[in-house]
């Protein structure tokens, strides 16, 4: 453990929080509920991203998951608290996974999913909300939401991103619940790996990006790339050239330049 919690982290209900290494762990910690969300767990959630994308220790986040679910989605009991709201509760509501969505597309870090178990609904969308996921071939994925009249709204945006139109309505309008060799296929997440192998390899790849990549580097490139899909073709380009020449100048970029010239292995 490389340092210690604030008061806000230890007093997380529903998370843990840990970095070793370098690496943020974000831990969904209620089991016994499937680590299924609601709108305490998603204000958990938005208040330990931030505290990793401010964490000067930490250079990679990972989100996982305690017992065999890694998230079932919205808490039943909320879904019958959300029985009695009107429109503007429901859009504060929907408001608030939104911007945890947002949050985590656009952190500065790059943010690793350790899936161990399936991922519905909800829970899916925290899935696939992430840079590159990790899965064990166990694990189901599906968006149920049009089996009880509601609306995968917010995580759509990103999945027309991700996998395109045609997969997107695959999975959204069926409601299917696919295997995680299809969620493979599908490009709704990176990598299969047995469950036996998840923490260890989770760990290694992230080490790896620890200690192989700029934190600068992997930072810029998320936001160009989340930028880039809104742009027409012109405007893209020149926004990337000028993206690149920012870079140039950086004492990240001279440095990496220095090492690879005259032929030494940096460390980051």
């Amino acid at each position: 453990m490389d340092h210690l919690l604030t008061p806000e982290l230890e007093a997380l209900r529903y998370l843990t929080y840990a970095c070793e290494d370098r690496i943020a762990y974000i831990t969904l910690n209620r089991p016994e509920k499937r680590n299924a969300l609601n709108a305490d767990v998603v204000a958990e959630l938005k208040h330990a991203f931030e505290h990793a994308e401010n964490d000067d220790s930490c250079k990679v986040v990972v989100l996982r998951a305690a017992g065999d679910v890694f998230c079932a989605g919205a808490d039943l009991a909320y879904i019958q608290e959300l029985q009695g709201y009107g429109y503007t509760d429901n859009l504060d509501d929907s408001t608030h996974l939104m911007q945890l969505f947002h949050q985590v597309y656009t952190l500065k870090k790059v943010v690793i999913g350790q899936v161990q178990g399936h991922a519905i609904a909800g829970g899916c969308g925290l899935a696939a909300i992430c840079d590159i996921t990790f899965a064990v071939p166990e694990a189901k994925f599906g968006y149920t939401e049009v089996k009880i009249g509601f609306l995968p709204a917010i995580v759509s945006v990103f999945l027309l991103r991700k996998i395109g139109e045609a997969r997107t309505k695959q999975l959204l309008l069926s409601g299917d619940v696919v295997a995680a060799q299809t969620a493979l296929d599908l490009g709704l997440i990176n990598f299969l790996v047995p469950a036996h192998e998840l923490a260890a390899t989770v760990r290694t790849y992230a080490q790896r990006l620890c200690r192989e990549n700029s934190g600068q580097s992997m930072e810029v490139t998320k936001e160009m790339l989340a930028a880039l899909p809104e742009m027409a073709l012109e405007e893209a380009l020149r926004y990337a050239a000028q993206r690149n020449a920012e870079l140039r100048g950086s004492d990240d970029c001279r440095r990496g330049i220095g090492a690879f010239l005259s032929k030494e292995k940096i460390s980051w």
